[in-house]
C-alpha cells in the first residue's frame, strides 16, 4: 500500500516538474543596452530582469502562451511563446509623453491623453535627461511650472501665477504625504522630498485641484511618487560637485551625494533607505539700494544722499525718527525746533552679508518598511519616517536665516487594489532660526539704545551747524563692528534671544496629525467608476509667541473633508464624463463645496486626438500664518492674522515719543486703524476691513491632446489648453495705522487725540491678512509640442501665456501680487544616444518682464534667457552614467524677487551608479 502512495506522489511530481516551462532571455533599452528593473510576467508568474539585463522566468503554463514585458515610461511589449526552455531579447522603447499612465487628475490610473484635466510629466526617462543639477530643479522646463529659486536647496514650484516664495497656494504630496513645513503651510522645495534615485515619477497638475485634494491645491499641486522596494531594490549612488559661479563673491564649490538602498526580502516583505546630503553656498543678497520701507519699493538715494535710508538688504535702520519729534521728546524750545529740517533720521543698519554664512546645507534620510501579508500587491502595509535637517535663507515678510532646522514625518498607510488608508504625522522644529531684520535692529539696541542714539544725533547735528554726516558718525560711536569678536559675541546672543525677549530668534515646533482615505468601488459597481474618500487634520500651533499669538498657550484648530467622483464612458469609449464634489470644514470658517465636471471627447476610435472641457472650482483656507500671525516686522510694526478669536489674542505694548506706553490690540486695527497710504498722504481714511475668510476661484478649461504620426516610427505630439478663472474674497494684505492713543469722530475721521498721535509719530503700523473685494480675474493659454528628427534627435518647445485683469477701481490700495511672465517660452533638444553611450540635452528658456509684489519688497523683474545643457556618458560595465552640465550658461545674473540673492551660474559633474 506505501510503495503505492510513493508511487502516485512521484508520478504526481513528475507531472508538475514536467509541465514548468522555462524562459530565459535579456531585456534591452532602444539603445542596446541592457534594461534592469523591467518586470517579465505572464498570467501567473512575474520577474524582474537584472542589473545586465537578464532573467529567468519559470511558470506552470505550458506553450504556446503570451509574456508581457513592462517597465515605466516604457511601452509595454508582448512576446509569444511556442516552446520550452524558449530564449527571447526584448528591446523596450520609450513611451510616448501622451501615453504615459498617470493617477494625480483623477486618482485612477489613465493616460495622459485623455486625462480631464491639463497635466504635466516627468519620468525616469526624463530625469536622465535633464539638465538641471537636480530632477526637482528640472519641473521648471514643463510647460506652464515656474520656480522661484531661493537657493541650491530651496525652489518654491507653482503655476498660474499669485505665488511668492511662501506659496501656500500650491499643494505638493510625496506618496500622498503633503510635505509642507507645519508652521508656514507650504513645502519647502524638495528639503522634505525624494532622492532623485527613489523618483518613480512626478506629475503636476497645473490650476485648481480641490474637488480631489481639499483645501489649498488653489494653483495647483504636485505629486512625486517613490519607487517600490518590491520593484526597484539593490543599491544605487550618486556623487555630484561642481562650482558655483556668482558676482556677489568668490566660486564656491559645492557637494551633493546620495544613496539608496532597497531589498526584497520575500514576496511579502521588503524595504528601503534613503540619504541625501548636500553643502553648496547660498546666492548672496547684497543690494544696498534704498527703499521706501518694508513692503515698498526701490526708490532714489542712498546712506550718504538720504537720511531716511532704508536698504534692501540692509537691516536696523527701519527704526526711522523725525528729527523734530526727537527734539520735541527732549524738550528742545519750540523756536529751536522750528529751526530743524522736517526731516526723518534712520538708524544706521548692518549688510546681510555681515550677519549670516551662506554655506546652506541639507541632511535628509528616509526609510520604509513594506508588508505585503498574501505576498501579492492586492494588498499591502507601509511604514515610513522620512527627517530633513540642514541650513538656509528662506525670504518672506522679511528675510530668514533658517539655522539648523529639522523637519519629521512618520507614517502608517494601507493599500489595497481600489483602497488606501493612511495616517501621517509632520513636526517641524525651527532650531536656531531667526529673523534677520530683528538681528539688525537687536544689534543696534545693543551697541547704544535708540533713545540714546537720536539723543547724541540730534545734539551732534546742532553743535555741527546742522551736518547730517557728522552727526550720524558722532551717534555711531561705539557701534559693534563685524567681525569683531564683541561683534560675534552679540550676535550669537540675539540669534538665541526669542523676538519677544528682544532677540531674532524663532522657536517654533508647531505640528499637525493627518489621515485619509479613499475607496473606488470599480470592482462592485459597474455602472461607472465611483470613488468616495475623506480628509482629516489637526494642527498644533506653538511657536512660543516669537511667529504666532501663542505665547501663553498652544493653538489648536481642525479641518475635515470628503468627496466623491463619478467616471463614465459612452459612445463606444469614446466619452468620458468626469464628475467629483467635495466638502471641507475647518473649525474658524464656513463648509466649502468644490465641484468638478470635465467631459473627453476622443475624435478617432484609437483614442489618439481628444478634445476636453472642465468647469472646476477650488478654494483655500487661511493659512496659520494667515490665521494666528502676531509677527513683529519692524521697530513698531506687526503683521497680524485675522482669525476672528486671534484679534483678542493680540496685543501689544507701544512705545510713545515720550516715554509712554499704549496697549494696541487686533481689535484697534479693526475699529480704529486708518489705510496707512491715506495717513502718510495727510488725508486719513478709515480702513474697512473684515476678518479673513476662504478665498475661492471658479476656472474655466478647454483643451486639446493629439498623436500624429509623422511617419512610420516618428510621431508628433501636441497639448494645448487654456484656462479662465474668477476669484472671490482673494486673500490679500492691508496695511493700516492704529493710532498709539485717541479714537474716531462720528464721521470716521480721527479725534484730537488721534490727530496728535498721527502726527508726532505715535502710531503702530499692522499688516493685515483680509480679502480684498477687488474683482480679479486670470487666463492664459499653454501649447506644448514635442517629435523627433533626424530619427533620434529629441525637440521639445512650449508657450505659455498668462494674464490678469484686475480693476483697481474696486480696491486701490490691494496688490494682487500675480508675480508671473506674460510670455514663457521653453525650448529643448537632445539626443540621447547620440554615439554608442553618450547622449546630450539642451533647455532654454525666456519669460518676459513682469511685476513682482509681495510684502518684502516690490518691483519690476528683468525678462531673461536661461540656457542649460549636459553631456552623459554610460559605461555599462560599471554600471554608471557620468554627466558634465551647467545651469545659466549665459552668465547673465538676475533677480528672481526684489530683494533675494541674484541667481549666477552652476557646473556640474556626476556619477551615479546603478540608477
Amino acid at each position: 500500500m506505501h510503495k503505492k502512495v510513493l508511487a502516485f506522489i512521484f508520478i504526481m511530481a513528475s507531472a508538475v516538474i514536467y509541465a514548468q516551462t522555462t524562459i530565459t532571455g535579456t531585456i534591452y533599452d532602444e539603445y542596446l543596452e541592457p534594461f534592469s528593473n523591467a518586470v517579465i510576467k505572464t498570467t501567473n508568474e512575474q520577474v524582474v530582469s537584472g542589473a545586465d539585463g537578464s532573467f529567468t522566468l519559470k511558470t506552470s503554463l505550458t506553450p504556446p502562451f503570451t509574456v508581457q514585458v513592462l517597465a515605466v515610461g516604457y511601452r509595454t511589449e508582448e512576446v509569444q511563446i511556442s516552446q520550452n526552455n524558449d530564449e527571447i531579447n526584448v528591446i523596450l522603447k520609450e513611451n510616448i509623453a501622451l501615453d504615459e499612465v498617470v493617477i494625480s487628475a483623477s486618482r485612477s490610473p489613465e493616460r495622459v491623453i485623455e486625462s480631464p484635466v491639463t497635466i504635466e510629466r516627468m519620468g525616469i526617462a526624463d530625469i536622465k535627461r535633464n539638465t538641471s543639477v537636480s530632477f526637482y530643479d528640472g519641473l521648471t522646463n514643463l510647460k506652464g511650472i515656474e520656480s522661484r529659486e531661493a537657493n541650491y536647496g530651496f525652489k518654491s514650484i507653482n503655476s498660474r501665477g499669485f505665488s511668492t516664495f511662501d506659496n501656500t497656494r500650491f499643494v505638493q504630496l510625496v506618496d500622498g504625504v503633503e510635505t509642507s513645513i507645519p508652521a508656514l503651510n507650504f513645502s519647502a522645495g524638495n528639503i522634505v522630498g525624494l532622492s532623485e534615485l527613489d523618483v518613480k515619477d512626478v506629475e503636476v497638475l497645473p490650476g485648481a485641484s480641490s474637488a480631489l485634494y481639499g483645501a489649498n491645491a488653489f494653483n495647483g499641486i504636485l505629486l512625486m511618487r517613490s519607487k517600490n522596494p518590491f520593484d526597484y531594490d539593490g543599491i544605487s549612488t550618486y556623487i555630484k560637485t561642481g562650482y558655483i559661479s556668482q558676482q556677489a563673491t568668490d566660486t564656491e564649490a559645492f557637494y551633493d551625494v546620495g544613496i539608496r538602498m532597497a531589498h526584497k526580502f520575500s514576496d511579502k516583505l521588503a524595504a528601503k533607505a534613503n540619504f541625501t546630503y548636500f553643502d553648496a553656498e547660498e546666492w548672496h543678497a547684497t543690494n544696498i539700494a534704498n527703499t521706501s520701507g518694508v513692503g515698498g519699493e526701490i526708490i532714489a538715494g542712498d546712506r550718504n544722499s538720504n537720511t531716511d535710508y532704508d536698504g534692501v538688504n540692509v537691516y536696523g535702520d527701519e527704526f526711522t525718527v523725525g528729527l523734530r519729534q526727537v527734539a520735541q521728546a527732549a524738550g528742545l524750545p519750540a523756536a529751536v525746533i522750528a529751526t530743524l529740517p522736517n526731516a526723518n533720521i534712520s538708524r544706521t543698519g548692518y549688510e546681510e552679508r555681515d550677519m549670516v554664512n551662506y554655506d546652506g546645507n541639507n541632511l535628509k534620510f528616509d526609510a520604509s518598511l513594506h508588508y505585503r501579508p498574501w505576498g501579492t500587491e492586492d494588498f499591502e502595509i507601509v511604514l515610513n519616517s522620512r527627517f530633513s535637517r540642514g541650513n538656509n535663507i528662506y525670504q518672506g515678510t522679511n528675510r530668514f536665516s533658517q539655522k539648523d532646522y529639522l523637519v519629521q514625518q512618520y507614517r502608517i498607510e494601507f493599500i489595497g487594489k481600489n483602497f488606501f488608508l493612511r495616517g501621517y504625522y509632520t513636526g517641524n522644529d525651527s532650531g536656531r532660526s531667526h529673523d534677520l531684520r530683528f538681528v539688525g535692529i537687536a544689534l543696534n539696541e545693543a551697541s547704544k539704545p535708540s533713545n540714546q542714539w537720536f539723543g547724541e544725533y540730534l545734539a551732534a547735528f546742532i553743535a555741527s551747524g546742522g551736518n547730517h554726516g557728522v552727526a550720524r558718525t558722532t551717534a555711531d560711536n561705539n557701534r559693534l563692528q563685524p567681525g569683531t569678536p564683541a561683534y560675534e559675541a552679540a550676535l550669537n546672543r540675539i540669534i538665541d534671544a526669542p523676538i519677544t525677549e528682544g532677540g531674532a530668534g524663532l522657536k517654533d515646533q508647531t505640528s499637525f496629525y493627518h489621515a485619509d482615505a479613499n475607496y473606488n468601488f470599480k470592482d462592485l459597481i459597474k455602472f461607472g467608476e465611483i470613488q468616495v474618500g475623506g480628509s482629516y487634520r489637526k494642527h498644533i500651533v506653538n511657536s512660543n509667541g516669537t511667529l504666532f499669538t501663542d505665547k501663553d498657550s498652544k493653538i489648536n484648530f481642525d479641518m475635515f473633508g470628503i468627496y466623491a467622483q463619478l467616471q463614465k464612458k459612452f459612445l463606444e469609449d469614446r466619452l468620458k464624463f468626469t464628475g467629483s464634489v467635495r466638502y471641507d470644514k475647518s473649525k474658524n470658517f464656513s463648509g466649502n463645496f468644490s465641484p468638478r465636471i470635465a467631459i473627453n471627447y476622443a475624435l478617432d476610435e484609437s483614442n489618439d486626438h481628444i478634445l476636453r472641457a472642465s468647469y472646476q472650482t477650488g478654494f483655500r483656507n487661511p493659512s496659520i500664518l494667515e490665521q494666528y500671525f502676531g509677527l513683529r516686522t519692524g521697530p513698531n510694526s506687526y503683521i497680524l492674522g485675522t482669525a476672528d478669536e486671534n484679534l483678542d489674542r493680540f496685543v501689544v505694548n507701544a512705545t510713545n515719543r515720550n516715554g509712554s506706553t499704549s496697549s494696541i490690540t487686533g481689535r484697534d486695527a479693526f475699529s480704529r486703524a486708518f489705510l496707512a497710504t491715506s495717513v502718510r498722504n495727510g488725508a486719513p481714511v478709515r480702513a474697512e476691513v473684515a476678518p479673513i475668510k476662504p478665498e475661492t476661484v471658479t476656472s474655466y478649461e478647454i483643451g486639446y491632446r493629439s498623436i500624429v504620426g509623422l511617419s512610420s516610427d516618428n510621431i508628433l505630439e501636441l497639448d494645448i489648453n487654456a484656462y479662465y478663472n474668477q476669484y472671490n474674497d482673494f486673500v490679500a494684505f492691508k496695511n493700516v495705522i492704529v493710532p498709539n492713543y485717541g479714537g474716531l469722530t462720528p464721521a470716521g475721521q480721527p479725534d484730537a487725540s488721534a490727530t496728535a498721535a498721527l502726527a508726532s509719530g505715535d502710531f503702530t503700523e499692522i499688516t493685515l491678512n483680509t480679502n480684498s473685494l477687488a474683482d480679479i480675474n486670470s487666463y492664459g493659454v499653454g501649447i506644448g509640442a514635442n517629435t523627433k528628427v533626424f530619427s533620434s534627435f529629441n525637440v521639445g518647445l512650449n508657450y505659455t501665456y498668462s494674464k490678469m485683469d484686475f480693476n483697481r477701481a474696486s480696491d486701490p490700495n490691494f496688490s494682487p501680487g500675480f508675480n508671473t511672465p506674460e510670455h514663457q517660452v521653453k525650448f529643448m533638444f537632445g539626443n540621447p544616444n547620440l554615439f554608442k553611450n553618450i547622449g546630450f540635452n539642451v533647455n532654454t528658456r525666456w519669460q518676459s518682464d513682469y511685476l513682482w509684489e509681495s510684502s518684502f519688497l516690490n518691483g519690476t523683474i528683468d525678462s531673461r534667457l536661461i540656457l542649460d545643457a549636459q553631456v552623459n556618458y554610460r559605461l555599462p560595465a560599471i554600471k554608471s552614467r557620468f554627466k558634465i552640465g551647467g545651469t545659466n550658461l549665459t552668465g547673465q545674473e538676475y533677480f528672481v524677487a526684489p530683494g533675494s540673492g541674484k541667481v549666477g551660474s552652476l557646473y556640474y559633474i556626476s556619477w551615479t551608479i546603478n540608477d
